[in-house]
């Protein structure tokens, strides 16, 4: 018997990821991609959050994979930060970390400040050289001190429905490259 495909539970980031982005194609596309449903993706409380991500993994029934975008990823980190280790999680796709420590969105200072510590999963962070929410040198210091693999992927901005990736083969290739499996 070969083991359970893993869930891979979507967190997307400050306001939602719309239908035109990668995060909601994958979706419609993969039911073994759930979305972790946040109470207000508005006005974003880290701890009613990292409440839905403790949730959603509780919940499982299978292994986990961890696909964030923006806010997201932050979310991962202080998730990671509050356990002892791993649980079901076997890995974590952590595209595009917002940078709250300096942005200046006021529903993003709760927040603050983005944890540092190792990531108890494999992980691997993919940034944009030209993402306004995160600098090249912050994304490289979030991959390094989180324990991560790093990907450029050159300048995609936000890597979001903004850059025009469509389904974002790339992003697949990089998620089956972390988990060992084709999706």
């Amino acid at each position: 018997m070969s083991p359970a495909a893993p869930l891979h539970l979507v967190l997307p980031g400050y306001q939602n990821s719309g239908p035109a982005h990668w995060q909601s194609r994958w979706e419609a596309a993969d039911p073994g991609l759930v979305r972790v449903e946040q109470a207000d993706w508005d006005a974003p409380r880290r701890t009613d959050w990292v409440a839905a991500l403790d949730a959603a993994v509780a919940a499982a029934d299978r292994p986990v994979v961890l696909v964030a975008h923006s806010l997201g990823c932050i979310t991962v980190a202080h998730w990671a930060a509050g356990r002892t280790g791993p649980g079901p999680v076997v890995g974590a796709l952590l595209v595009a970390p917002a940078d709250v420590d300096t942005a200046e969105v006021p529903e993003l200072v709760n927040f603050r400040p983005v944890p540092l510590h190792p990531l108890p999963f494999p992980t691997t962070v993919v940034a944009s050289t030209d993402d306004p929410w995160c600098t090249s040198e912050r994304a490289a210091a979030f991959a390094d001190a989180w324990g991560a693999k790093l990907v450029d992927v050159g300048a995609l901005g936000h890597i979001n429905s903004d850059s025009g990736l469509g389904d974002w083969p790339e992003g697949r290739r990089l998620l089956a490259d972390l988990t060992g499996t084709a999706r």
